[in-house]
């Protein structure tokens, strides 16, 4: 198969364009020119590893603390789970293991092993590999949703000292751990999925 690369052509990573053989920076935007994206597999496992760092406290400081009459009582994201899941409301459990839980851990590892893949040439498909960035892509826009209900407990239930919604150590880091997995897979010059390099 035939690249753009084989024959000297190279796309800018910031606008697109396509330029021949030679050229040093882009022509409609000015940013400079790269076959791939220099550093990109390091820049990955630096935000990778920092937003696994993040994740361990995520889960194990609360992620919601409720203050009702002056006693503060905070629960993690697997207690907040059980607690859903024993008083019968099993959908909201399911919802929360599935946001909270499943999905953060799989992006993490489906972002490592695309990044091994590419690396040490493991046989893997690249439209398999591409099917696998696209869904990360998709899904980070969706990470941030219990950080959003964090949030909007916070500032919309808040009644005096009868009852509120305070922000655990939980919330920061599970923040945290989402923004540098999206950046992790926003470092990952997708190209490379195609061409089975890691960088030039």
């Amino acid at each position: 198969m035939m690249r753009a690369t084989d024959i000297g052509w190279i796309g800018c990573h910031n606008c697109g364009a396509v330029h021949s053989k030679g050229g040093q920076t882009c022509r409609t935007c000015g940013s400079a020119l790269h076959h791939r994206l220099p550093n990109s597999m390091q820049k990955l496992w630096a935000w990778l590893l920092t937003g696994i760092f993040f994740l361990i406290p995520a889960n194990l400081y609360p992620l919601l603390s409720n203050e009702i009459f002056g006693h503060e009582e905070g629960h993690t994201i697997l207690e907040g789970i059980l607690l859903f899941a024993q008083s019968g409301d099993y959908l909201v459990a399911g919802v929360i293991f599935l946001a909270s839980f499943v999905i953060p851990f799989f992006k993490v590892a489906v972002i490592a092993t695309l990044a091994l893949s590419i690396q040490h040439g493991w046989q893997l498909s690249p439209r398999l590999r591409h099917v696998l960035y696209e869904f990360v892509e998709f899904i980070g826009r969706w990470s941030m949703i219990d950080v959003f209900v964090v949030a909007l407990l916070t500032g919309l239930v808040h009644l005096g000292a009868i009852l509120a919604f305070l922000p655990g150590a939980g919330a920061i880091c599970f923040a945290l751990s989402v923004i540098c997995t999206m950046l992790s897979a926003q470092a990952l010059d997708a190209k490379l999925i195609w061409d089975g390099v890691t960088n030039e």
